[in-house]
């Protein structure tokens, strides 16, 4: 008869915390794929599972603690009475079932009950058991416990740095598990900084399966694009020529350059939009890109000022400002 307390190492007043942390230690250490060539630790690796699976369950954790389990979560004989032969009283062999030990049921007290007192839900009682419970929900024995599943190993936690330019576009990204398989990742419509994505099945092993890879995005910046919602931005220098006579100009975009038309007269600061230059919305459509013109002079304007003599621009430029 085992000890789950001594099974995982811990006292008897560990908080559900340790227990949790003591489990996690002992699976990782004994997990049989870490330990193919050791068939006792495959049996350690059971006994802890069982011992956890035990301790983790508030029911079971108390009923063992007052006595009415075992270490192998069996209910301990009522009474003090022996499951062996014929002085066994109620736990003695039934014709037929050989002459193992076995546990009580309700139907042991059949015979017994001359008073109108329900002697099954007494019994049940005694192991902490409610009597409306149906049969489908006991163990073979007529009173066991909801057994919980076996847990899933640990999350494991992963962080890749996607460049600006792929982030926009969605371009696959490959990424390297601990385990050294390597993934192609689909980014999702919407990917921004700190997305998170799940991939189920890729994490810590355990006795109830693999935990899931959480994969959190961080998006790179980029030398002259910035991002605005689902919009890109950007600052366009342009020649004083350019903007007096009007241009087509190569622009760059996330998807390539493409050509773009400056009216004769355009001024410093005009913003100039490209459709779907953007980032994927969550809705699947792209935002667009904003291009700011900004008029570039030389650092030599002598010819400049050459060209333009005594002329002078005598507007007030600024007059919206000052009736502000």
């Amino acid at each position: 008869m085992s000890d789950p307390y001594a099974t995982l190492g811990v006292n008897r007043s560990a908080s559900e915390k340790e227990i949790k942390s003591a489990y996690r230690k002992l699976a990782k250490e004994l997990h049989p794929d870490r330990n193919k060539d050791n068939p006792k630790a495959s049996e350690r690796f059971s006994k802890v599972t069982q011992a956890y699976d035990l301790l983790s369950d508030k029911a079971k954790r108390g009923q063992f603690d007052r006595g009415e389990i075992d270490g192998d979560g069996n209910p301990r004989m009522p009474f003090g009475m022996g499951g062996g032969g014929a002085g066994g009283g109620f736990g003695g062999a039934r014709p037929g079932s050989g002459g193992g030990p076995r546990g009580f049921s309700p139907d042991d007290f059949q015979g017994f009950n001359n008073d109108g007192l329900d002697l099954g839900d007494l019994f049940e009682g005694l192991f902490g058991g409610g009597g409306s419970r149906s049969s489908s929900a006991r163990g073979p024995s007529g009173f066991g416990q909801t057994r919980r599943p076996a847990p899933k190993g640990a999350n494991s936690q992963y962080r890749l740095k996607v460049p600006f330019v792929d982030a926009a576009t969605k371009r696959p990204q490959r990424i390297t598990l601990s385990d050294g398989k390597t993934i192609d990742l689909q980014l999702p419509n919407g990917v921004e900084q700190g997305t998170q994505m799940r991939l189920k099945g890729k994490g810590e092993s355990g006795p109830g399966g693999a935990g899931d890879a959480i994969v959190t995005i961080a998006v790179e910046s980029h030398p002259f694009y910035r991002r605005d919602g689902d919009e890109i931005r950007m600052d366009l220098p342009i020649t004083l020529d350019e903007a007096l006579h009007g241009a087509k100009v190569k622009v760059p975009t996330v998807d390539g350059a493409v050509m773009m038309t400056i009216k004769p007269g355009t001024s410093g600061g005009t913003v100039l939009r490209l459709k779907g230059k953007g980032f994927t919305k969550k809705s699947g459509q792209r935002g667009d890109q904003l291009v700011t013109l900004e008029i570039d002079l030389p650092e030599d304007t002598s010819a400049l000022s050459d060209l333009l003599g005594e002329w002078k621009d005598d507007r007030n430029v600024r007059d919206k400002l000052e009736s502000g």
